[in-house]
């Protein structure tokens, strides 16, 4: 079996490309829906689900690299004319099918892959590649995006498939001719055909198929923001210090791996006088629980095993700011869910006129406030997280 194309037949390359494709395809698509479909809500079933969403994003480049090569093959190679050439209609269509077939094959993976590096965390590909790619950043909105073009492609990617195995079965029972064991390994028996002339109708017609799902989907609000649930931001608050820029972070360990996340919505009503030593003043912060961004695991950290953001919608802090011979803490409480701990907060404070700058890092440990419970294994869910905050205000 010679292994370039002829104008009868399909070199051994093409066909051991087109069946590699299928058989990762096979393995791609139901692991896909299996790993969505498992829970997570114990050490048990985090590593399982992680796993199996490790596999799907592995084959998912495999599959990328597979389909570019596939596609470099082609373009150097003839292909055999269309053994129903005299149905124009019926060929067209084939054409734009393969096309889309095609195009998804590159599409869907590469927006798998966007989305795995736009996110913070959770199920590695287990390749010797890094995790990341260029001019992708780590950014909730990019991954929310690249997530719903992925979901979207792959259905257009399924159908074409599909179609693309309706299209074969009609021609091997129905018209009885040789598409389908040209594709095979071994002797195919086609005829000598007109070659294929290629056109760009079908390429521009399988185009036309992604713009019209994505406009379509864009219509139904498939790319707008999500949030977990419903929220309302919290009200503004009277306060000596008016914050004006500020952040709180968390850092998490899962599975090994770093997953950073913040906090946009949460207020601060602090009275400080820099000129007292010991009591300076008093601060209380109220953070909206369900306004956390944790990369992959946000809605996760929402459910009723942690954070259990439908019943508890709010943390506070309250203490008093201690100021020691020029080092600053806050001590107070701080009440998560319906646990309230003692917590003394470290803090570098700036102060210039009537701007201070402040800065500082607490860690805190998740069994404290009955985060996590299920979690019992550090190995699936660290139990320390490392709270940063960044504020600064003016008086």
């Amino acid at each position: 079996m010679p292994a370039s194309n002829t104008m009868q037949t399909y070199g051994s390359v093409t066909k051991t490309f087109h069946w590699l494709t299928a058989l990762l395809i096979l393995a791609l698509v139901p692991l896909g829906l299996i790993a969505n479909a498992l829970p997570y809500q114990t050490d048990a079933e985090l590593a399982l689900k992680a796993q199996v969403f490790s596999v799907h994003k592995t084959l998912g480049v495999l599959v990328f690299a597979v389909a570019l090569a596939r596609i470099v093959w082609a373009v150097t190679q003839p292909k055999p004319g269309d053994l129903n050439h005299d149905h124009k209609v019926q060929s067209a269509l084939a054409s734009v099918v393969h096309w889309t077939l095609y195009i998804s094959l590159v599409a869907v993976p590469l927006s798998g892959w966007v989305h795995h590096a736009a996110t913070a965390g959770f199920a590695p590909i287990w390749l010797p590649i890094s995790q990341n790619l260029p001019f992708v950043p780590k950014d909730e909105a990019v991954a929310e995006a690249a997530a719903a073009v992925h979901w979207l492609f792959s259905k257009i990617m399924i159908a074409s498939i599909l179609l693309h195995i309706a299209g074969a079965l009609k021609h091997h029972f129905i018209d009885k001719d040789a598409t389908l064991r040209r594709m095979w390994f071994g002797p195919a028996d086609a005829p000598l055909v007109p070659a294929h002339r290629g056109s760009l109708a079908a390429p521009v017609g399988a185009i036309a198929v992604f713009a019209l799902a994505t406009g379509g989907a864009a219509a139904a609000g498939l790319f707008r923001d999500h949030e977990s649930m419903p929220t309302e931001a919290l009200a503004a608050v009277s306060s000596e210090w008016t914050v004006t820029e500020g952040e709180i972070g968390i850092t998490v360990a899962q599975l090994g791996s770093d997953v950073q996340g913040r906090f946009a919505d949460w207020t601060a009503a602090i009275s400080f006088d820099p000129d007292v030593t010991g009591a300076a003043g008093e601060v209380t912060t109220t953070i909206a629980i369900q306004s956390l961004t944790l990369g992959s695991v946000t809605s996760q950290a929402m459910g009723a095993d942690f954070f259990d953001a439908a019943t508890f919608p709010t943390a506070t802090f309250t203490g008093a700011i201690i100021e020691d011979a020029g080092s600053y803490t806050a001590d107070g409480v701080l009440s998560i869910k319906d646990s309230a701990v003692p917590v003394i907060f470290p803090f570098d404070l700036t102060i210039d006129g009537d701007t201070a700058q402040m800065a500082g890092t607490l860690t805190l440990d998740r069994r404290d406030f009955g985060i996590g419970a299920s979690m019992a294994d550090e190995s699936s869910l660290g139990f320390s997280v490392d709270v940063t905050l960044q504020v600064s205000a003016t008086r």
